[in-house]
């Protein structure tokens, strides 16, 4: 079943188109991995999706109803949450404080604290400290617990390994292996093209604004995507 079906969709920053024409549907309980280079339109896509930027043309329908004029807060009382490149934690806030202000605004479901601090035992020990004051590791866990708390049917998770060392990425993507298992539907933008294609069922490319390659995980080969990534050659597929 079709969770999430995005429609020749355009986003722009000023005059800078920074998303082309997309189209893209993804089935519930997908796990779709999203790559390309820095600028590709990544992150704008996946703003665009969640509310947090505006459409300048096309279409985007959730669970068949088109919400392409909701705003954020709205799409996440649908179930769509965002965790954005660089995490944007409540700086001055708790752990616990920025996991709760999530939970007062989100739906009912299997994602409480309890159930988060299950699935990020590393911080437990520091609920009480300030998300500011956190390793960037228990930042990012912070984050995902955060648009956890929501109870969400499509996680958009933004540059997951981005700055951190890699025992901190270990860490963030062994705890994330319960979410992985759930069923929860996931776009996931990640710069590691083995991470990516090892957690993901299915990979696109962006390319200057624009999806030119698409295919299932296990059967695109690096080489075929390297050259999406690099635009050494223009693959289109839906």
């Amino acid at each position: 079943m079709t969770i999430l079906d995005v429609q020749g969709l355009e986003a722009a920053h000023g005059l800078l188109k920074a998303v082309r024409g997309v189209s893209l549907s993804i089935a519930a309980g997908e796990v779709v991995a999203l790559v390309g280079a820095n600028g590709a339109g990544k992150t704008t896509l996946l703003r665009t999706i969640a509310g947090a930027h505006k459409a300048a043309a096309g279409a985007i329908s959730f669970d068949a109803q088109n919400i392409t004029k909701l705003r954020a807060y709205q799409r996440v009382g649908l179930g769509i949450a965002l965790v954005p490149e660089g995490r944007r934690l409540f700086a001055g806030m708790s752990v616990e404080e920025n996991l709760k202000v999530a939970g007062a605004h989100g739906r009912r479901g299997r994602w409480n604290l309890e159930t988060v601090l299950e699935a990020f035992p590393q911080l437990k020990p520091k609920l009480k400290a300030k998300a500011g004051e956190l390793s960037g590791g228990q930042q990012q866990a912070t984050a995902i617990g955060r648009a956890l708390m929501t109870n969400p049917r499509l996680l958009l998770l933004d540059e997951v390994s981005l700055g951190l060392s890699p025992l901190a990425v270990d860490q963030v993507y062994a705890s994330l292996r319960t979410l992985l298992d759930s069923g929860t539907t996931i776009i996931l933008v990640e710069q590691d093209l083995t991470r990516a294609l090892a957690v993901s069922s299915r990979v696109m490319c962006m390319l200057e604004g624009a999806i030119v390659l698409a295919g299932l995980s296990d059967t695109l080969g690096r080489a075929e995507i390297t050259e999406a990534y690099f635009g050494l050659k223009r693959k289109a597929l839906s």
